[in-house]
């Protein structure tokens, strides 16, 4: 109509694995008390059900995260990854999660250099050695937890929507201690990570460069324990080749 403005809301597409469409989440079966009107207590389940939140872009929650894996990821023991030796079977357990976050994240950005699972699975043995509960030790904003040591300031970062335009994972600091949300909120700031350096740099760099950024060091950096690590783990993964 004549003088009035149109509103574009922005849509995006989200992964056909997800148990809501746009602007809702999934909430998990849970129980439910309810107290009548003579003042007894009762106790009932409620089965999961999708909730709006209004939202028209795409927001990952912890019920979302769990609903997805326990959907999709089992397809993906058939073809486990190699195991590191050095974990003596410990790392086996999570290779579903790699590969069912490292698909459902490639489809979601659909870059020309997709992430190989392998790539993750090195590199949380090099952050965590493949314990969901290590910490890095530090307080507030730089402390770590959990398989891939994501800081609570990039925990943060991935629900702010001054940080990023879309596919934001909603959870918190402490929530880095549960593995599968862990690898998730992981993996996908890695994906982030790799964008701002390309930003930066004005050109496409490799995905161990963008670990190298999840890492903390710079290419002027002497010492890289942490990568000379990965790199360990990689080729053994790799059997053998660099």
């Amino acid at each position: 109509m004549k003088g009035k403005k149109s509103r574009i809301i922005h849509q995006t597409k989200q992964h056909h694995w997800r148990p809501c469409p746009l602007g809702k989440f999934w909430v998990s079966t849970h129980n439910r008390r309810r107290v009548s009107s003579r003042g007894l207590a009762s106790v009932h389940s409620v089965r999961g059900y999708c909730r709006s939140n209004q939202s028209h872009q795409d927001h990952l929650y912890r019920d979302d995260i769990e609903e997805i894996a326990e959907r999709h990821f089992k397809q993906f023991n058939a073809t486990p990854l190699k195991p590191l030796k050095e974990f003596k079977g410990r790392d086996a357990k999570y290779d579903s999660m790699i590969q069912g976050w490292v698909k459902y994240w490639n489809d979601i950005f659909k870059s020309e250099d997709s992430l190989d699972p392998d790539l993750v699975k090195a590199l949380i043995g090099s952050e965590s050695s493949f314990d969901p509960k290590k910490w890095n030790h530090l307080r507030g904003k730089k402390s770590a937890y959990g398989l891939m040591q994501v800081t609570q300031d990039s925990v943060l970062l991935l629900k702010n929507p001054k940080e990023l335009k879309d596919h934001f994972v909603n959870l918190t600091a402490a929530d880095m201690k549960n593995p599968n949300l862990a690898v998730c909120a992981g993996i996908r700031w890695l994906f982030r990570k790799k964008q701002l350096a390309e930003a930066k740099l004005k050109h496409k760099i490799t995905w161990r460069e963008a670990i190298r950024d999840f890492k903390g060091y710079s290419p002027a950096d002497k010492k890289q324990k942490g990568m000379a690590t990965f790199d360990r783990y990689l080729k053994e993964l790799k059997g053998g080749k660099s």
